[in-house]
């Protein structure tokens, strides 16, 4: 039954975006954008916050107008910073966190724009990497670990950016073109070409860039760091396809293929893979 609704409310949305299309194109466009770009899913409350970041100590920051919450388990000089992905939040790094602390290092999460307890609504690539550099400049971390968007903004901070401080980055399960990510969307709401083409325009706008040059495969060209990058065969959320593109193009990294994990990834033997990259 929710998957009916899902499905009846999402095409509902289409026709009434398709509609809008033809009288009032721009709003149309805006509207889309925003239904792309803001999450659903992923806020937390500080009086309510899962078990794994209770008693957690806090800090934000002012970052791109909007506050950035991070968490951080204490441990030597060495910083790792994880960063989670799409209507998520910290607490999906329970699992991997005590392989992590076996390490000795202080581990540090953020929390990504309009998601867990960070301020915005807003949620995209470019925007999520302003966050990572203002956690990157207070922390000063060594690896960088991102999950899906998550990934996406750690590669497309290190190419922009170029941290001095970083010397590895785990990448689990990222996409790689924006253009590929609009078309999943417009299929998914069954918007027409005309709104295909204000929303792709809207994007190219936004960033300042032309949709088939704005890739991860492509930005990874410029990172020089080593890389690790796990990407499930079977990955119904982002098409193992989209890792491939990132390897190919990344000179210092390597792509390891899981099969049964999804999208999340979360796997013991996954976890002891990435503590052997961070201890090579």
């Amino acid at each position: 039954m929710k998957k009916i609704k899902y499905f009846l409310l999402t095409k509902s949305v289409g026709f009434g975006l398709n509609v809008a299309s033809y009288f009032q194109p721009k709003k149309a466009a805006l509207i889309a954008y925003r239904l792309f770009s803001e999450p659903r899913k992923g806020k937390l409350h500080k009086e309510n916050l899962p078990e794994m970041l209770q008693n957690v100590p806090l800090q934000n920051f002012d970052s791109d107008k909007y506050f950035l919450e991070t968490y951080t388990w204490k441990g030597n000089s060495n910083t790792i910073l994880l960063v989670h992905g799409w209507e998520s939040n910290t607490s999906r790094w329970e699992k991997l966190l005590p392989y992590l602390q076996q390490t000795g290092s202080t581990i540090v999460a953020l929390d990504a724009p309009g998601h867990g307890l960070s301020g915005g609504k807003e949620f995209n690539v470019v925007k999520y990497a302003s966050y990572i550099e203002t956690a990157v400049q207070h922390y000063q971390p060594t690896v960088l670990i991102g999950h899906s968007i998550g990934g996406a903004a750690c590669i497309y901070f290190q190419s922009h950016f170029k941290s001095e401080f970083l010397k590895k980055m785990v990448i689990l399960g990222a996409p790689s073109d924006l253009k590929t990510l609009i078309g999943n969307y417009v299929q998914l709401l069954s918007l027409n070409k005309r709104m295909n083409t204000f929303l792709e325009a809207h994007f190219s706008e936004k960033f300042n860039s032309e949709i088939d040059a704005f890739s991860m495969a492509a930005f990874a060209k410029e990172i020089q760091i080593p890389g690790l990058l796990f990407h499930d065969v079977h990955d119904d959320v982002v098409a193992f396809g989209e890792g491939q593109k990132i390897a190919a193009s990344w000179e210092n990294a390597n792509l390891i293929e899981t099969q049964g994990l999804g999208h999340s990834l979360h796997d013991e033997k996954v976890y002891k893979q990435i503590i052997d990259f961070l201890q090579s």
